[in-house]
């Protein structure tokens, strides 16, 4: 039986019986020298060859990638294209690529140190990737090392038999029932959020509108839901409320250059040195999440007690539902509420922010929505805090320029523009042999707008294309398959949140342009998709705002 040892202890060890074998064949009296020092440097010179046949020889003679197309221009000395997950807007790279580069599904391309990896362009090898082989490929560990700092082992996070136990225990909280239990939250917070702003606008007014920040706001709102629904705590950060959980959130989410390259340098292998430098970036991310989980494992007996004398469950919220399921730790609760509460605002945060800007630039199709909006939801909208859930639900639900709106937005701003696997054995996608340790770039951004597969105006903001000829809604776009859109990924590494995101988007949107009408306050130019993990304004978002008067 093959030994299964890493590459460097096999290197090491067959130095030994290699100085060995040079003594024996090497007369004594030509050779004077000790064992050891043979032995080391038979190490340095195995480690050598190995480098040099894996950087020079083996990508471009035996590699069974090395038939793939691959781009011919933009590569750097030593690190190729390796850099091109760096460049603004991410994701924007690869779709170039997919464009320009004619390719069957796969495009290689090659790193540091001349090392393959994969950008999959066609639904066939993502649905492999994603749904029928998952778990042959896995988040790269650094990635995970680094978001585990901020997470812990949450669902986001864990892999294999971990990830399949998480991920089934979890699914009932996240039920199309659960789900639309929640629109009530949904819209009485829409509906608080557009006070605040409207109160705002009142005492800044200049002329007949007012320049808001709209992604500060979004981040605001989306927390202070999430809160509710997830922990049964309303943080009103709308009120500019004390509460501590909510600078700290801000502070670890805010996305800064170095931030950027403090987590780059952790992705490509820098991590031990980066935290050893007198870095004040370590020493506060030190401190905002030991402060996160010393607050959360406070919070946490605490609800305890509150669950302990809910004989009746009359407390919905997931973590009270998790706590009743008795099948989670302490530990494992505070890193799913890591996660919850990390994810699941960031997401329709980023998605309201770009709808705005979409809007915005389309003052035609905020129209009409604001139409379809308050002719449909006009008791809604005139009584915030006094509505059914489900009714509410549907009702959100069944709007088709709404949804088509919606949809089109995720589509073009996908909250992660990329995200990475590693083949974690030997594998198979399609019919091409994937070796171990390839690294497969996905790229939502790429995907879904890719001519290729949403025709020639793939990267226009068209909502009609959501809605089919006979005026209905429709969840495919016109695309040819479901793997065209990856906003949410699909298959075992899915988002789970995926439904929590969407309705809660749909309500904030409705509620927002049912009330205020906005275009652009800064210039096209400076908006311009940035962030550290997911894709949020690097200037900030700029809108003139001002109230409409509703539909009676």
């Amino acid at each position: 039986m093959a030994l299964d040892l890493p590459l460097p202890i096999l290197l090491i060890l067959l130095s030994a019986p290699q100085a060995l074998l040079l003594k024996a064949l090497i007369p004594e009296q030509n050779l004077r020298i000790p064992i050891t020092p043979i032995v080391l440097g038979l190490i340095a010179i195995n480690f050598g060859v190995w480098a040099f046949y894996r950087v020079a020889i083996y990508p471009f003679f035996f590699s069974p990638l090395r038939h793939l197309p691959q781009p011919k221009e933009g590569a750097y000395p030593i690190v190729n294209h390796g850099l091109v997950v760096m460049k603004k807007p991410p994701g924007a790279e690869f779709l170039k690529w997919m464009k320009k580069i004619p390719n069957d599904g796969l495009i290689m391309f090659r790193g540091l140190a001349n090392i393959e990896r994969l950008l999959p362009t066609d639904p066939k090898y993502l649905s492999e990737i994603l749904v029928h082989k998952s778990y042959d490929f896995e988040k790269p560990g650094r990635a995970r090392r680094f978001l585990r700092i901020i997470l812990g082992d949450g669902l986001i996070i864990v892999e294999g038999d971990e990830h399949r136990f998480q991920r089934k225990s979890l699914m009932p909280f996240f039920s199309y029932r659960n789900i639309k239990d929640l629109y009530g939250l949904y819209w009485s917070k829409s509906s608080h959020f557009l006070d605040c702003l409207s109160k705002e606008i009142d005492e800044n007014k200049k002329g007949d509108s007012t320049v808001v920040e709209i992604n500060h706001w979004s981040t605001k709102v989306t927390l202070d839901i999430i809160g509710v629904a997830a922990l049964g705590r309303d943080f009103n950060s709308l009120e500019n409320t004390d509460d501590p959980v909510v600078p700290l959130y801000e502070e670890i989410l805010e996305p800064t250059a170095e931030k950027a390259l403090f987590f780059t340098l952790h992705l490509i292998g820098f991590e031990k040195i980066v935290r050893l430098l007198p870095w004040k970036i370590n020493e506060r991310l030190d401190y905002t999440t030991s402060s996160l989980r010393k607050l959360y494992r406070k919070f946490l007996a605490d609800k305890k007690e509150k669950v302990k004398l809910d004989t009746e469950n009359t407390q919905k919220d997931i973590l009270s539902i998790m706590m009743r399921s008795n099948q989670f730790g302490d530990d494992l609760l505070i890193d799913e509420l890591l996660t919850f509460l990390a994810a699941g605002h960031e997401t329709t945060s980023s998605a309201f922010t770009w709808a705005c800007y979409l809007l915005a630039t389309n003052p035609s199709m905020q129209t009409k929505l604001r139409q379809e909006v308050q002719t449909h939801l006009a008791d809604e909208l005139a009584n915030p805090s006094d509505q059914e859930s489900m009714a509410l639900a549907d009702k959100l639900e069944s709007l088709p320029y709404l949804n088509a709106v919606c949809n089109e937005v995720l589509r073009m701003y996908p909250t992660v523009p990329v995200t990475i696997r590693d083949a974690v054995r030997n594998t198979t996608i399609a019919d091409q042999y994937i070796p171990k340790g390839t690294q497969l770039i996905l790229s939502p951004w790429a995907i879904n707008r890719s001519p290729r597969l949403w025709g020639p105006d793939s990267e226009v903001f068209k909502p009609e294309r959501w809605i089919d000829a006979n005026g209905k809604a429709n969840n495919h776009g016109g695309a040819g398959s479901n793997y065209c859109q990856l906003t949410f990924l699909h298959g075992p590494r899915s988002c789970i949140g995926q439904r929590f995101a969407q309705s809660e988007l749909r309500a904030l949107l409705a509620s927002f342009v049912a009330r205020f009408e906005w275009d652009m306050a800064m210039p096209d130019s400076e908006v311009i998709p940035a962030g550290v993990i997911t894709t949020k304004p690097k200037n900030g978002m700029k809108l003139n705002i001002k109230k409409v008067v509703p539909v009676v």
